[in-house]
Parts: structure tokens; C-alpha cells; sequence
């Protein structure tokens, strides 16, 4: 069996000016100036400025809860709400997601409960939700690895004939890894309705993103694997949203994947362990606060008549409240029992391990005496 490639889009190299629908001021642009794409409807995006609103709360308490001791550590993505919210809500409930270490808020958008999010975070679980029920595939720490999970499942759902699409979350840095590109090659060689979403924070931990590529922009990738490329103002929520739509239903209708890198920026540190001042200027952190996605929007919903100030209080009202029952489920210290290191470790458990487990078993119970 032949596999046909569109050969005008996925040719085409990205713009170098990131393609945008709202200005920083939060003023419309033109269709025809945009890459022909249009605003989403305005029910679409007061949803999403909904979503947005409430993820950077549960953002900035998580970030607090994690100085205060309640969790190990947690990257922050305050400042990207745009690139996740807009990407997420592009998508089917019946499509899947694989996210990466930085995308709680993707989680949440999803409807994954914070408990259930956080779970990792401060060492419960390696992932405290079904992804079956909530098709999300576990957080991924290792760069890259959730890119070729996605192709395959994509794939398989190719062959199957079942309709879903596959998304993808990658920083920056991600690109430069062999999963990255091998699962952008098996994406296009085998037309997977994959979506790859690039989150071009601009740094992969310290590592500033022209000391990882020569490309002009990291869209441009695309193009030598045979699909399309969109290089887009990671900060304007209703391009991502648009692009990413588009990219999710040419995959849904057989056209193949599509690399959406969204040019954006990390507000806080890599994670709470990090000094993020010993690598970038605090100048450039105030530059990109001055374009923060999240006023953007709100900027293009009050002036066109579309959020009054009685839908932000109780969006705000719905903020707080979520921030405060993550609290309270942060403050309630998790039930452990030892012995769960050794279930789902394999099918069939091995002799070594079995004497593992019976060995810390009668530890504890001594230990309980």
C-alpha cells in the first residue's frame, strides 16, 4: 500500500514571524494576515479564557505548595497557558493526549482531579490517574519518549480505522533528541494522525534554544520529514487553538501529522529546584510578561462586549475555590504501603522479586510490633 503525501502544505516552510489572531493589545488581525485562519467562536474562546484563568491559580498554589514542603518539586508553566489550554482544547474527549512533565494544566483542562495530578509530585505513584479513563498517557519525565507512544498508538488507531487523534506535548529541548526524531519520521512515513505540539519556552533547562539548532525556527523540522509545519505565537491562545484544530482534523480525516511549534516562554524556573538567574536576564523574564497570554485574551473579550465583570468575579470565584481544595488535598498526608513497589512490575512475578517483598514485608511487621 502506497502512502500519499500532501505535497503543497507539508513543503511549505513555516512563517519567521509567528502567525497570530490577537496582537499583544489584543486586537484582532485580519484573516488573509493570518495565514487564513480565523477566530474561534466567541462561546470557543470564553471557555478557554475560563480554563486559562483557573489553571495559572492552580499553577501558582501548586508552585506554592511545593516551597512549602508539600511536594517534592514541580515545573511550573506559568506563562504557557496559551500553548497547553489552546492546544488541549483543540481535541476530541475520544482523542488522546501525551504530555510531558510540564502539562498539569493540560491534565486539569482535561478534567483530571489535582489529586489525582499532583500524585507523582510528591512520590504516591508514578501516575495517579487511569489514562484509559481520562485518555491521557502518564506524565513523562524522559524527553521524548511520549512522541513515539503517541505515533504508535496513532498508528494502531490508523490500521483499526478508529477515528481519534493522537497530540503530543514537546519542550524545546525535546527536538534535539532521537525519540523526537524518529517519531516524527514513523508519523510521517506511516501518515499517523499525530499532533505534535512544540512548546518553545526557549530553554531547554539552561540551555538557551540557539545553542540547540541552527534552524530558523524549530517548525522548519517538518517540512524535511514530508508534513506541515506552523510556526505560531505560542502566546495568542486563539491561533493555537486554530491551528491546532486544523491540525487535529486534517490527522482525524487521513491527511497525516502536523508539527505546531508555539514560540513562547517559561515565566518561573525549570522546576522549584532551579535558579533560573544564573542563566537568562530578568530583563527578558519582564519582556514576556508584558505579553502574557491570559490578559490577551481578556483584552479581546471586554473590548468586544464578550466578558463582563460579573462572569470574571465568578471565574475568578471558581479559581480560588479549586486552589483551595487543592490545598486541603495537599495537606492530608497519603496512605502508603511499602509493599506496592512490588505490584505491576511484571505479568508474572519472579522468584528474586517474591523474596524481595517477603523480606520488607516481615521488616515492616516487626517494625509494627
Amino acid at each position: 500500500m502506497s502512502l500519499n503525501v500532501e505535497s503543497s502544505e507539508s513543503r511549505t516552510l513555516p512563517t519567521l514571524t509567528p502567525l497570530r489572531l490577537l496582537d499583544n493589545a489584543g486586537h484582532a488581525i485580519r484573516s488573509e494576515d493570518a495565514g487564513g485562519f480565523a477566530l474561534p467562536e466567541p462561546e470557543i474562546l470564553r471557555d478557554i479564557y475560563r480554563r486559562m484563568v483557573v489553571a495559572r491559580r492552580f499553577d501558582v498554589q501548586v508552585t506554592a505548595l511545593t516551597r512549602q514542603g508539600r511536594l517534592a518539586t514541580y515545573p511550573s508553566a506559568f506563562g504557557q497557558e496559551a500553548c497547553e489550554i489552546g492546544a488541549v482544547a483543540a481535541l476530541d474527549a475520544t482523542d488522546w493526549l501525551f504530555p510531558t512533565y510540564r502539562d498539569s494544566i493540560a491534565l486539569l483542562t482535561r478534567g483530571v482531579a489535582p489529586a489525582e495530578i499532583l500524585s507523582q509530585f510528591r512520590g504516591d505513584w508514578h501516575s495517579g490517574y487511569d489514562p484509559r479513563a481520562h485518555r491521557i498517557a502518564p506524565l513523562a519525565t524522559p524527553l521524548a519518549t511520549q512522541a513515539l507512544h503517541a505515533v504508535g498508538l496513532g498508528h494502531a488507531a490508523r490500521l483499526r480505522r478508529d477515528p481519534i487523534v493522537a497530540l503530543t506535548f514537546l519542550g524545546d529541548g525535546a527536538t534535539s533528541e532521537g525519540d523526537a526524531h524518529e517519531a516524527f519520521n514513523f508519523a510521517a512515513v506511516w501518515q499517523a494522525p499525530t499532533v505534535f505540539v512544540v512548546q518553545n519556552n526557549q530553554f531547554a533547562i539552561s540551555v538557551p534554544l540557539e545553542r540547540q539548532t541552527r534552524a530558523a525556527t524549530l517548525a522548519d523540522k517538518a517540512v524535511g520529514y514530508g508534513m506541515p509545519g506552523y510556526h505560531v505565537d505560542g502566546n495568542d491562545v486563539a491561533a493555537m487553538y486554530a491551528v491546532t484544530r486544523h491540525a487535529v482534523e486534517r490527522a482525524r480525516n487521513g491527511g497525516g501529522p502536523t508539527l505546531v511549534e508555539g514560540l513562547t516562554y517559561r515565566i518561573e524556573a525549570h522546576t522549584t529546584t532551579d535558579d533560573p538567574t544564573r542563566y537568562r536576564e530578568s530583563r527578558d523574564v519582564e519582556h514576556w510578561k508584558r505579553r502574557d497570554p491570559i490578559e490577551r485574551l481578556e483584552k479581546y473579550l471586554v473590548s468586544d462586549g464578550l466578558l463582563g465583570d460579573e462572569e470574571r468575579s465568578s471565574i475568578a470565584d471558581e479559581a480560588e475555590a479549586l486552589a483551595a481544595d487543592t490545598r486541603r488535598t495537599m495537606n492530608v498526608e497519603a496512605d502508603h504501603d511499602p509493599l506496592e513497589l512490588f505490584e505491576h512490575v511484571y505479568a508474572t512475578r519472579r522468584v528474586a522479586l517474591g523474596e524481595q517483598r517477603a523480606f520488607l514485608a516481615d521488616e515492616r511487621d516487626r517494625a509494627a510490633r
